[in-house]
């Protein structure tokens, strides 16, 4: 059995929209907690939007290495979409039920979610999500999608590692150790 891990870049008021703002703070120390998490993933699990954004700039990745580049390149990925049929970059669509497409897909690999925050959203509302990794970073956006919108789920977590980084970032990894299900539609 796998599970899904979601990962996101959040600002300490709770903003995970256009995580530019991260870039002053990229150091050796976050990236590899991403490269830890993609190497522990058999695929990647995308929202729409997160998968064109990132079909549109991995595979000529400036400023990221080879190694880096090619394992996001290589890596297979997973789209939960009820708009896009055609799809590139190592890609497949879930296809009928996405609730249960995914979960299909838990019983054989864990699938690693970045961004596609609709997609995060839906997995809460559907008690699919077992483990968050957040870097949490000190700044205030004020304005953009939230993380952990309101849902009519709730989630208990238990805090398995923490690292306070010399830039004031905190590398944050939560279990779900139980939660409540609601059903929001996905599209």
């Amino acid at each position: 059995m796998g599970k899904v891990t979601v990962t996101e870049f959040v600002s300490a008021d709770g903003i995970m929209e256009n995580p530019a703002w991260t870039f002053p703070y990229w150091n050796d120390t976050i990236a590899a907690f991403k490269d830890a998490e993609l190497n522990e993933a058999d695929a990647l699990l995308l929202g729409r939007t997160t998968y064109q954004e990132f079909a549109a700039v991995w595979p000529d990745h400036p400023g990221e290495d080879d190694a880096s580049k090619a394992q996001m390149n290589d890596i297979p990925k997973h789209v939960a979409t009820t708009t896009l049929t055609e799809l590139e970059w190592n890609a497949s669509r879930i296809e009928g039920d996405v609730a249960q497409g995914i979960r299909a897909l838990k019983a054989e690999k864990n699938l690693l979610v970045m961004g596609s925050g609709s997609l995060v959203e839906f997995l809460r509302g559907q008690g699919l999500v077992d483990e968050y990794r957040l870097a949490v970073y000190p700044v205030l956006v004020g304005s953009g999608r939230r993380l952990f919108d309101p849902v009519e789920a709730q989630a208990t977590l238990e805090l398995r590692d923490c690292k306070v980084l010399d830039n004031g970032v905190l590398l944050l990894v939560y279990d779900v150790v139980s939660d409540t299900v609601a059903v929001p539609d996905f599209d």
